[in-house]
């Protein structure tokens, strides 16, 4: 009875304290905002480093670099790294060329992401235009095997929505096709700008794809000016957007892109930061 007792009480008090650092992690979650690198495209060719800094200085938390990443060494990209650190900055994902899916390319793009500290290999978009159904199951079957690559090393593939995925080709929308033909790990990136700007429902795409949004490029539209719009200037139902996206589709982290406004790359990221938290409720 003795034994028995001690050891209700060592559970009971596990319980409880597991219980509690549960609801405080709850209590606390917040989801990283970030910038995607193509929106500062001209000031990171000028000077990458100072770039960087800028961004962080800004108040974001994470970065995601693009394609030109490719084009590092790995000690270059171990460089990056503790400039990353040493900025309290974190890179989640990449932006990548179909030649970091394809034998060829898959090692550098492994090594680079390591070093990077990624999670995820994202796929900004297939290298030519697809026009069949045929196709897009084909580049599925692509991220399919390379995502089996990147899990060998703690990586998982991506895939970034421009607006062809949204329209219908023989009467499939090629984006429910690659959400139907990819294993459940590969992270279906949703570019909120183009699925809005294609007609789409982001928030009932969200809901209908569980715990697969894992970012969410935060770029808006309208009507009359396009992409040019600041974050919150556009029709992209936001408030909808987040609750979703926190409640369903499992979200990791938020990053603002921008084609470009009507101010400088900088000034346009910053005045993008200021409007996501003026939006939320959050400072930097």
């Amino acid at each position: 009875m003795s034994r028995l007792n001690t050891f209700s009480r060592r559970t009971f008090l596990a319980s409880t304290a597991a219980a509690g650092s549960i609801a405080l992690l709850g209590k606390e979650k917040k989801i990283p905002i970030g910038l995607e690198l193509y929106s500062v495209r001209e000031e990171l060719k000028k000077d990458p480093s100072a770039t960087l800094q800028a961004v962080g200085k800004m108040g974001y938390e994470c970065v995601e670099f693009y394609a030109p990443y490719f084009q590092w060494n790995t000690a270059h990209a171990n460089e990056v790294r503790k400039q990353l650190d040493d900025l309290g900055l974190h890179c989640y994902s990449t932006h990548n060329d179909m030649k970091s899916f394809t034998p060829d390319g898959i090692g550098h793009a492994i090594e680079l992401n390591k070093a990077l500290g990624t999670r995820y290999v994202v796929l900004a978009s297939p290298d030519r235009k697809l026009t069949t159904v045929d196709e897009y199951k084909q580049l599925a079957d692509t991220l399919n095997h390379a995502n089996k690559a990147f899990e060998l090393q703690g990586l998982h593939a991506g895939y970034h929505n421009h607006d062809a995925e949204w329209h219908a080709i023989d009467g499939q929308v090629p984006m429910q096709v690659l959400a139907a033909k990819t294993d459940k790990s590969i992270m279906l990136q949703l570019d909120v700008g183009t699925c809005v700007a294609a007609g789409a429902d982001p928030v009932a795409w969200i809901d209908s794809h569980p715990k697969r949004i894992r970012s969410l490029h935060l770029k808006d539209w309208s009507p009359d000016k396009g992409y040019k719009v600041l974050f919150g200037e556009g029709v992209a139902p936001w408030k909808k957007i987040f609750a979703a996206a926190e409640t369903k589709g499992g979200v990791e982290y938020y990053l603002i892109e921008q084609e470009g406004s009507r101010f400088p790359e900088l000034e346009t990221a910053d005045r993008c930061l200021v409007a996501y938290h003026d939006m939320r409720g959050t400072k930097s």
